[in-house]
Order: structure tokens, then sequence, then C-alpha cells
């Protein structure tokens, strides 16, 4: 079903309706086979199993020679296979010869001639008592694993360990749990990357941290793209973002499962996130939320099955449209679960304001969240600044009151309050303080 843009605003869901909407439309990505290379942090779908033994070949475990028999030893070509009373030079790690029964260690032997003046191969100085025993410093084959043993069951979320484990067995590819791919067309011609930004001019605060944002939210960060302001750019994007298969560049990036846009959701002149949309047959998801800052989001879904979730082109607005969108859609494109959000008790009173509800940076101080200062939607220093996020019903909130709020995708779990009947109790033989007379100040809860 195609939507044609729309004449005015229409906040058509609330924050929990876009939140759960956003979740609700997308389906688990499949499993399928990466490369070990990229499958650190990914989820595996199936067990992994040795494909030969592990080791597949007996070795030395020294740098030395490879003995039958006890010595002395008459030395032969490496590699040839020892009658008793032979040796051949080895390496660590190099093929146990046939007829080898164990290792003697390079420090433990010498070189020296028999009565004939002929090379022999001895024990020397530092060797220990015994030396060499049968099979020692000898890695035996299957020692680690046997053809068909479990190394890694369904399931395992991959570190660094096991994916050389993983190298170590032969295997090129892991078959892993899907995980959105996500590319971002930014866009805006007033957007400067680098240096100071001049009179209209912006600075981009998109391109340096938004795929890492992405990651956080359990996306994998593609690649990025800049645009002018022109219908016809948007609409050539959109059109490219997905590479063809099997194309000339065999390094290219799969095609996305989601596209990230900055800005051109709102009603002027330069906003074409709805027309290129209906233009390419696509559907609008969402189109505006009830809350701010962050409004304007829009999310849609195109024909190839790529969704487009349209950020507002302020970067605390597209923050807080991300973390109400896009942390849902990546969760449920990633076998994800939406996450139940939190409670805190709030430092202040605040207003209502009815129809919308309002994301607010906190910052905790004495157990409590403080609204944070500077937090206009082209503002991103409280939101630096801060642990969390409250969302602000529309009828305001009581000082003290349990609001619902979310921790930041790069900061510490929010604290669970405090039950009711949690109250200090007096140390026992010491006298309890007064509280101080007259109203308490929490001026310094702003500063």
């Amino acid at each position: 079903m195609t939507e044609a843009p729309r004449e005015g605003h229409h906040a058509a869901h609330t924050w929990q309706e876009a939140r759960s909407r956003a979740f609700e439309v997308a389906a688990p990505i499949p499993p399928g086979p990466v490369p070990i290379s990229s499958a650190i942090g990914r989820t595996l779908a199936s067990d992994v199993l040795a494909v030969q033994d592990m080791p597949h070949y007996a070795s030395s475990a020294m740098d030395g020679w490879a003995v039958n028999g006890s010595g002395p030893w008459i030395l032969s070509e490496p590699g040839q296979r020892l009658a008793p009373h032979q040796a051949s030079p080895i390496v660590t790690g190099g093929l146990i010869p046939p007829g080898a029964k164990a290792v003697l260690r390079s420090e433990s032997g010498e070189i020296t001639t028999d009565d004939d003046g002929l090379p022999i191969l001895a024990l020397g100085g530092t060797a220990k008592p015994g030396e060499p025993r049968n099979g020692q410093h000898i890695r035996k084959a299957a020692e680690e694993a046997v053809e068909g043993e479990v190394l890694l069951k369904a399931g395992t979320v991959l570190n660094p360990a096991h994916i050389a484990l993983a190298a170590l067995a032969g295997l090129d590819h892991l078959n892993v749990q899907g995980k959105p791919l996500v590319r971002f067309l930014l866009t805006g011609s007033e957007v400067v990357v680098q240096g100071v930004p001049g009179p209209g001019q912006v600075r981009d605060t998109f391109g340096p941290q938004l795929g890492s944002v992405v990651e956080l939210l359990g996306g994998i960060a593609g690649e990025q793209l800049r645009v002018g302001d022109s219908y016809e750019e948007w609409l050539a994007a959109l059109q490219d973002t997905e590479p063809l298969l099997g194309g000339p560049d065999a390094d290219a990036e799969p095609p996305a499962d989601v596209v990230i846009t900055t800005g051109g959701t709102g009603l002027s002149g330069t906003d074409h996130f709805r027309k290129a949309v209906a233009e390419l047959g696509g559907e609008l998801l969402i189109d505006g939320i009830a809350m701010r800052p962050g409004h304007p989001a829009v999310l849609a879904e195109l024909p190839d099955g790529r969704f487009v979730l349209g950020l507002p082109g302020n970067p605390l607005a597209a923050m807080m449209a991300l973390f109400t969108v896009g942390g849902p859609l990546l969760a449920a494109l990633g076998h994800g679960k939406l996450e139940d959000v939190a409670e805190v008790p709030c430092g202040a009173m605040i207003d209502a304001d009815p129809g919308r509800t309002r994301l607010m940076p906190f910052r905790l101080m004495y157990g409590l969240a403080s609204p944070a200062q500077h937090v206009a939607p082209g503002m991103m220093r409280g939101l630096a600044a801060a642990d969390g996020v409250m969302v602000v019903p529309p009828h305001g909130v009581q000082m003290g009151e349990l609001v619902p709020a979310f921790a930041l995708p790069w900061g510490k779990p929010l604290p669970a309050p405090k039950p009711a009947d949690d109250k200090p109790r007096k140390a026992p033989g010491r006298p309890a303080k007064k509280a101080p007379a007259g109203p308490v100040d929490w001026s310094a809860l702003d500063a």
C-alpha cells in the first residue's frame, strides 16, 4: 500500500505506540554465514563442529630432534622414517616423522662424533635423567578435539577467543543470527564536516557518531552517503543505497536492512522524505509522534523490504527519535526484545503539556532525576552530561514522583528506585538528627 504525502502535520502515534509499532512491524532477520573476521559479537545460530581432528597431525612441541629409542642417535634426514637409535632435526609444530617416539629438546642434546668420527646426537649437559621419555614433547593428533566434536554451542555470543578457535579448526565462515545492516543518508547543503562553521553553516553532528550509536543499539553500521537538499538527490540516494548483487565490486556491502536519513522529515520545500517514499512505492508506518523533541520522526518500508527511518535534522531531536523508533526496530530485526522502561524519582515539578510526551535528559543527583540544562532540539550539551532520559507524560510530574525513564545506550543501567518503606534506620546508641527547619533549597540540583 502506498501513502501519498499528507497536507499538514499529524502526530498519529503516542510515544508508547510509536515505540511498540516500530518493534512489531519488523521480523527477525534469518541466520546466515558471515566471515569469521566479521563475527565477533554475533550470536551463533548453530553448533560449530570440528571438521577434522584438532590437531590433525602429531607435531613437535619443541625445537630439537625427533628420536626413536635411546641414544646416542644416528642422524637421519628430516621427514624420513626413523629406525631405532635414529634421530632427525625438527622445529616446533613440525610433523612427527614415522617411527619417532619422542622429541629431544635442542638444549638437552648436542652433536658430537662416534669412534669412527661420524656425527651423532648425544644427550647434553642440561638433559634431565630419563630424557626423553616416550611421547615427551609430542603434541598428539586429536588431543584438543576429534572430528565431529562440538566446539561452540548455538547461542554463544562470539568473542575473540571463539574466533581464534574457529580459525584453528579451519573454518572461514560461521552461521550466526541475523543482525540489521544500517546505511546512512546524511542530508543538508549547509552542513560542513570539519572546522568551525561560518554563518549559515552547521557542523555535521551525525557522521562522527551515528554509526556508533547504531552499533550500541544492535545494528551494523554501514556506509554513509551525503546529499544536498534537492528532491532529485534524495530520490537517487534512496534508490542507490542498495548495491546490485553480483556487481563488479566484490567487496561491496550486502543489501541494507535499514536506511537512516537525517533531516527532510518536516513540511518545508526542502523536506522530501514522504514524497520520495511515495514515488518508490513505500508505505509510511509511523508519520510523526506526539512527543518533543523529535516529533517529525517518520518510519517507512520500501517494496524491497528496506526500512527507512527519517530522523529530524536537529541533533537532540534526532537522538530522541532514534531511541524511540530506531532502538525497537533494530532489536526486532536482530532477534532482541523490546526493553522495559524503568522508573526514577523526579527531582523537580514538571508542568503538564497536554497531548505530548516530553523526553528530558536528566542527571542523577542525590538519588533524584534532575532535568538537564541545554536541551533545546538543536543542542547536545545536556545529553552529553546526562545519565538517562525521562519520559514525562502529558499531565506532568510532581516532585519526588516516579517517572518512566530509560538509560542511554552508552551509559550505565538506571538504579532501581527504593521501595516506599525503605527508610533509613537510626544508628544504635546515637540520637536521631533533626531535620533542618524551613524550606529545602533544591537549587544545587540544577547546577
